[in-house]
């Protein structure tokens, strides 16, 4: 994988959502084609054989490259959405994030007891919203669940969050403060 390329080519926000976050934004990378190819490839060549039934992407950075992944794997895509985007019937999960609280929700029927579930999203920083992701997916009792972001921030912990035993997998690992 091409670290340069991807990190040269990410966009830093100052103050963005809130004054003192520093927002890493990957749409910068999602508009460069190169970019998203060296990105489609990094979690195919990762994730290929796992064997992997669904990929779950949460709203909704999380959708561009997980349905991309799911496309390539041959597994079936499922969002994770803010409450009252999903029309059938849901379960959520409320959580407290860096820069206040949220509450994301899932299809009751969305996953399988049978299926190996990848999580993906776009960022790690203290691990919040995935962790709310990934309760939801645990209580739908599938056979295996794994994580992975385009984006860990060093130094903010998220990572420990996580059931020791969660394989938890990033493609760019960056400072916080950068």
């Amino acid at each position: 994988m091409n670290q340069d390329l991807l990190l040269k080519n990410l966009r830093n926000i100052p103050d963005f959502p809130i004054p003192g976050i520093q927002f890493k934004d990957v749409t910068s990378l999602f508009k460069n084609p190169a970019c998203l190819q060296e990105l489609d490839n990094a979690l195919y060549e990762m994730y290929k054989d796992c064997g992997i039934t669904k990929v779950v992407g949460i709203e909704s950075r999380g959708f561009v490259m997980g349905a991309a992944l799911a496309v390539r794997l041959g597994a079936g895509f499922v969002p994770i959405r803010k409450p009252g985007k999903l029309p059938a019937e849901t379960i959520s999960e409320s959580y407290s994030k860096e820069y206040g609280t949220d509450t994301i929700e899932i299809h009751k029927d969305a996953i399988e007891e049978g299926d190996v579930v990848l999580i993906h999203d776009d960022l790690l920083a203290t691990g919040g919203t995935m962790l709310a992701a990934y309760n939801l997916v645990k209580k739908l009792n599938p056979e295996k669940v794994m994580i992975n972001f385009i984006i860990e921030l060093d130094g903010l912990g998220g990572r420990a969050i996580f059931p020791e035993e969660t394989d938890v997998k990033t493609l760019l690992v960056v400072e916080v403060d950068e």
